[in-house]
């Protein structure tokens, strides 16, 4: 990958990771008020695993997701290794990456995988 396109890439993905941040940011905030409405008794009544629960759903589990998996592309960059397929050793066409920055496999391993998982 040359430096220019790992660069947009990185700035893409930071990005992308502040958006999810933000939009966790606001659903915490949001569980937060609803709690804070309870009246004192019920709250103290709201088992622990209820609210775990509750937090989980408020966070989105395919945002957690799409945030690790973020995460482990800038680490790529930063050891050098974005862009390259985890399976084949291939690169990763840069349109492909445009159009999913955080995609470690190329297309063809990515629809071998899929197909045996079905």
């Amino acid at each position: 990958m040359d430096k220019e396109f790992t660069q947009k890439m990185h700035d893409l993905l930071n990005s992308l990771r502040d958006e999810i941040h933000q939009k966790l940011i606001a659903t915490n905030a949001d569980f937060r008020a609803i709690v804070e409405e309870m009246d004192p008794k019920d709250s103290i009544d709201v088992a622990s695993d209820d609210v775990d629960r509750k937090m989980l759903e408020a966070l989105g589990s395919q945002d957690v997701k799409r945030l690790r998996a973020i995460e482990a592309a800038l680490l790529r960059i930063q050891q050098g290794r974005y862009g390259i397929c985890l399976k084949c050793s291939c690169k990763i066409p840069p349109e492909r990456l445009e159009a999913l920055p955080y995609a470690v496999m190329c297309v063809n391993c990515q629809r071998d995988d899929e197909r045996r998982n079905r």
